[in-house]
């Protein structure tokens, strides 16, 4: 045995290999070292030959559910190894042999799998400065595709998160060079990644004589990536893929470009600390998991086409309005389940009996949908109600053939209703009405022996008996044939006994052979019904969306914006949708106004004190923006959104020490791609630009950017400035499309109130003190820094910020807190004695005797 794990185990080093034996899967030497870590099993040692040991450790087969999950969880690739013959038809070693390869890319298992989240394997094939990526879900039949540069490469890996990427032997450095380490990651080789090859595995899938059809054959690279995920699925076992219909391409011109980066400051999908809330938190009302999973993607792929986006908000209208339509959505939708991984089950054979009838039951709460729709006058609903199909005729089958409660596994029996199949209902006569006709035999032969205390009994050494205390023994007929003595009676066994238990050991079999055929006829019946039920879960999950959009928007006071295709960006009473949720009660927040567009307020510049608000008014203005192209009602009075094509956000400060890139690195570069990938309807947010450095080099750069952006030759980007460098405002009188704004307070008895409005004209206080005294710091330290202020303050006084940033630095220059201006007595009496002396007449023996003095001073001899 150990001889057929070691051939196995050769083809399949890199993964755990579940080695089934008996009821048992085990593991043996590192793998079950690995395994015991990972699991919290036993691990044991057993002898393997002479003076040889073997690590073992396992678990039940039936547990297989429990600890696959754990194994994939950590990034482990399983071979699961199953035995391939009925261990009771041969008297030889049993066969086995991999039945599934699990990774953490590709998985069907209920228990690995989030029901919010894609379950995305990704493949990536460089080719000089060009990439291709393609992309599947297993779980739903999603495979999708496109090439471009690698920034844009990196953006989709950020929104589209795959748990495992197949790349080509030897470039993993490359790849973490240019996306990261965070990724799991597997390596294929070479040929896998040449166009003959891809082409060949796409071609040979899909049946078709070209990939024209699917619009996808001008992306050469993008086409080798998807080749190399079928080609992945050969590998690990995964040959039943038909739920796998079409490959889509990405289409980059229909979504908003959001880099990684904004995607993590704006936290759409994710917070950055812990304990926080995402938008996705607060608009995700959705009820099923298909829902759920396209909202995730909807966020981060936002529209910039009218039409689309208007079709969504009205669809979110009408729900908002007709609160019958409402309250039928959310009972029906609740009963669908996850509708797209069900029918996905049928195609690789995977699915159980239960989920056949949730299969049913998802298709009968289609129906009332579908009528709703068609009856009601929004034509985006009405174009949903034409294209979602019930399928009343697999739906009929179903119901008319299994159980309304069968149970999980089909080799439980009790699948298939009665009147389905004739012999079916014969054979279960004779297996379950066996109590009654076992019954008759034992009140014939009391009667017949005069044994009154004779019982008719069963077990699984030797069948049906009959048993009879001792003291009746000598009345025992002759034919009976004597089993089992026991201390008090006797076990006998009779010709009839024996032929019954046949008939109905033999009924049992064929009853779970004839429950099986039928229910894998009708699975295979299913199989026909594959892309109409895709079709019905993406309708259903769009629905969901739009109906999580209605109850979000009437439950937070959102409203419809305006979409129109122009420059201008108007958004009055705005509000930060995560913030206004998390206020304290009886707190509301506090709401604003923006206006951007390309002629009169291109770059709005931000200043205020700390914690007055200023991140959150630039976070609300795109989040706003966003939710708009995503289809959403917003959190304002009113909004007239002209669409943007991209976001870019400069927010907050982080590092990457792991790559060697301070907080101020980190800046720089996702400043530098904002201002290398600017349009004219791009939205930018800066957040505190240039903190990482020196002040001086930090108003430089800002002032640099602001002014770069303003005099860009080709584009108008508008921009949100939030800045803490005062000097900024003096752009204002310089760039005609530069507006002064700031945050304002108010401070009464020396106290700071946030007002949190903002308000035209710069500020020109932080209030970073009263800050530092709200956060707890000592008392002692905030008079102190009181006091440096208020002597800084004084010193500075004369500055002149009124000329161009490279002029600001000559006034500032020598700006030192002095040694002598510390509150210090010593120090004040070393002060006193140094300017008590007469220098010019001093000899270098009184100068050296003075030195002396102020040393005892100093020392406090």
């Amino acid at each position: 045995m150990m001889k057929q794990f070691n051939e196995i185990k050769e083809k399949h080093p890199d993964a755990i290999l579940l080695f089934r034996v008996g009821d048992f899967y085990e593991t043996f030497s590192q793998d079950a070292i690995d395994a015991s870590e990972i699991l919290g099993i036993t691990l044991t040692r057993r002898a393997n030959g002479s003076a040889q040991y073997i690590e073992l450790a396992g678990f039940p087969h039936h547990a297989l559910d429990t600890y696959l999950p754990k194994l994939v969880r950590a990034g482990r690739r399983v071979a699961i190894c199953d035995q391939l013959e009925d261990p009771k038809q041969t008297t030889k070693l049993v066969k086995r042999g991999v039945t599934e390869l699990v990774t953490p890319g590709v998985s069907i298992n209920d228990n690995i799998l989030n029901h919010k989240e894609n379950n995305f394997l990704c493949a990536i094939h460089r080719y000089k400065n060009s990439y291709g990526i393609a992309l599947l879900d297993i779980s739903t039949g999603e495979f999708l595709t496109t090439e471009g540069t690698r920034e844009y490469i990196d953006k989709l890996l950020a929104n589209f998160s795959p748990k495992e990427v197949l790349i080509e032997r030897g470039k993993r450095k490359d790849f973490e060079e240019n996306f990261g380490s965070r990724f799991f990651i597997f390596e294929l080789d070479d040929w896998v990644f040449t166009s003959d090859a891809a082409n060949d595995r796409l071609l040979k899938h899909f049946e078709t004589k070209n990939l024209k059809g699917f619009g996808v054959s001008h992306l050469t690279n993008g086409v080798i990536a998807a080749g190399t995920i079928l080609h992945y699925l050969d590998i690990t076992q995964h040959h039943q893929i038909g739920h796998i219909t079409t490959l889509s391409r990405i289409e980059e011109d229909r979504y908003v470009r959001l880099d990684k980066f904004t995607v993590r400051s704006l936290e759409l999908i994710s917070t950055m600390n812990e304990g926080g809330k995402s938008l996705l938190d607060i608009i995700d009302r959705t009820v099923s998991p298909m829902g759920a999973r396209m909202l995730r993607r909807w966020l981060v792929f936002p529209l910039k086409e009218v039409k689309p986006i208007n079709d969504r908000l009205s669809a979110v209208e009408y729900f908002f309005k007709d609160v019958e339509l409402k309250q039928l959505l959310e009972e029906q939708l609740s009963l669908i389940g996850d509708l797209e991984r069900i029918i996905s089950k049928v195609a690789v054979n995977r699915i159980n009996p239960r989920e056949v009838v949730q299969l049913k039951i998802a298709l009968n709460a289609i129906e009332p949908i579908r009528n709703a729709f068609l009856a009601s006058d929004e034509p985006s609903l009405k174009e949903i109600g034409e294209k979602l199909n019930p399928c009343p005729v697999i739906r009929n089958k179903i119901n008319a053939e299994i159980n309304h409660d069968p149970p999980t596994m089909i080799n439980r029996g009790g699948v298939i209703r009665e009147g389905v199949n004739e012999e079916l209902d014969k054979l279960r006569q004779i297996a379950y009405s066996g109590k009654d006709y076992l019954l008759q035999i034992q009140q014939r032969e009391i009667e017949a022996t005069g044994i009154t205390s004779l019982k008719i009994s069963f077990n699984n050494v030797f069948g049906y008996y009959i048993e009879v205390r001792n003291t009746h023994k000598d009345k025992v007929p002759a034919e009976w044939i004597r089993k089992q003595t026991l201390v008090n009676a006797e076990r006998y066994i009779t010709q009839e006994l024996k032929e019954y238990e046949e008939k109905i050991l033999g009924a049992e079999e064929k009853i779970l052979a004839l429950e099986t055929t039928i229910f894998n006829d009708l699975v295979t019946s299913l199989v026909d019904y594959i892309p109409t039920i895709q079709l019905n879960a993406n309708l259903i999950a769009r629905t969901d969306c739009l109906l999580s959009f209605a109850k979000t928007a009437k439950e937070n006071k959102y409203i419809r914006p305006e979409i129109i295709d122009s420059d201008i960006l108007t958004i009055k009473g705005g509000r930060h949708p995560v913030i206004e949720k998390q206020m304290p009660v009886g707190e509301s927040y506090i709401a604003n106004d923006v206006h951007l567009d390309s002629n009169s307020q291109q770059i709005i510049i931000i200043t205020g004190p700390n914690m007055a608000g200023k991140s959150a008014l630039l976070r609300q203005t795109a989040l706003i923006t966003l939710m708009a192209q995503t289809g959403c009602f917003v959190p304002a009075e009113s909004a007239q959104i002209g669409l943007v094509d991209k976001i870019f956000t400069r927010v907050g400060a982080s590092d990457n020490i792991s790559l060697g890139e301070s907080t101020f690195m980190v800046e720089m570069n996702e400043a530098s791609d904002i201002l290398n990938n600017l349009s004219a309807r791009s939205l930018v947010l800066f957040d505190e630009l240039g903190r990482g450095t020196s002040t001086y080099d930090g108003i430089s750069i800002a002032w640099a950017i602001v002014e770069y952006i303003h005099e860009h030759p080709k584009f108008r980007a508008k921009t949100l400035f939030a800045t803490h460098y005062h000097e900024l405002n003096e752009m204002e009188k310089s760039f005609k499309r530069i507006k002064n704004y700031n945050v304002s307070v108010k401070e009464v008895d020396n106290k700071v109130i946030f007002l949190r409005k903002l308000v035209k004209g710069g500020s020109e206080h932080s209030f970073g003190i009263h800050v530092a005294k709200m956060a707890g710091m000592p008392q002692s330290i905030v008079k102190r820094a009181n006091s440096i202020l208020k002597q800084l303050e004084s010193n500075n006084r004369q500055g002149d910020v009124s000329r161009p940033i490279e002029d600001i630095t000559e006034k500032r220059e020598g700006l030192q807190l002095s040694f002598f201006q510390l509150d210090d007595p010593i120090l004040s009496q070393v002060r006193d004695e140094i300017l008590s002396l007469d220098v010019n007449n001093l000899t270098p023996v009184d100068a050296l005797n003075k030195l002396n003095e102020i040393k005892k001073i100093v020392s406090g001899k």
